[in-house]
């Protein structure tokens, strides 16, 4: 079976192509309008789209598919068990990466951590039951409102893996607050969750993964592909 995946998220979109359970092929590109000629040029036999921003149907009258194309919506039957209050509000992709981490660690309880425009973290638990988790703004956006929001601080724009605890000019000043805390953030989360849930696995994805891999507590799964890839899982489950 050849399948394809797309996440359509805020500032672009993901795919990635499946032969059988094996994911062959993977992408990026600005915008919908123009899907890249590798998704354009080929027949696939199904399909399933996530988007937080855009209609799926869009991208659906672009492919060629041959079997089901699957829209992931609230309704959407999962290979976990959505506990979220209001499914019809969760998005797309962090129901996808629960799906990828419970594939990845089944029996496992899972901490995520999709690190992108906004920094999510989503819990699911041994008994692959998707409890929610929380939504936070991204380095980036932490950046662009501290310019946008004050009268006099620069934009700063470069996300660093060395950077001053304690900033001597107001450009490393705003990369201590920003980084520094979004660290401390993040490595506050995996210190309360690894109190409440044994045997917490910890997974990193997202745009700004590999600035936080190595300054997070303890022992981090980074797996990049990871939405794709319950993306994948949910499409098996539907098919």
């Amino acid at each position: 079976m050849r399948s394809v995946a797309i996440d359509i998220g805020n500032t672009g979109t993901k795919y990635g192509i499946f032969e059988g359970d094996a994911l062959v092929e993977q992408g990026y590109f600005q915008g919908q309008e123009q899907l890249p000629e590798i998704l354009q040029s080929q027949q696939f036999d199904h399909a399933i789209v996530a988007s937080v921003v855009a209609n799926a149907q869009d991208i659906q009258q672009r492919l060629s598919v041959t079997g089901k194309f699957l829209e992931l919506t609230a309704q959407t039957a999962l290979p976990v068990s959505n506990l979220y209050k209001t499914p019809q509000t969760l998005g797309a992709d962090r129901i996808a990466g629960a799906a990828g981490a419970h594939y990845f660690f089944p029996g496992r309880n899972c901490l995520v951590f999709d690190a992108g425009t906004c920094i999510t973290h989503d819990f699911i638990d041994s008994g692959g039951n998707y409890q929610g988790g929380g939504i936070s703004p991204g380095l980036t956006m932490k950046f662009r409102a501290l310019h946008t929001f004050t009268g006099r601080l620069p934009l700063v724009q470069r996300v660093e893996k060395d950077f001053p605890l304690t900033g001597q000019s107001t450009e490393e000043s705003i990369l201590s607050g920003v980084l520094t805390g979004t660290v401390a953030e993040l490595n506050g989360f995996i210190q309360a969750y690894t109190e409440k849930a044994a045997d917490l696995v910890v997974i990193l994805c997202g745009g700004d993964a590999g600035f936080f891999e190595s300054k997070l507590k303890g022992r981090i799964f980074v797996i990049p592909e990871l939405v794709l890839i319950g993306l994948h899982r949910i499409l098996t489950h539907n098919v």
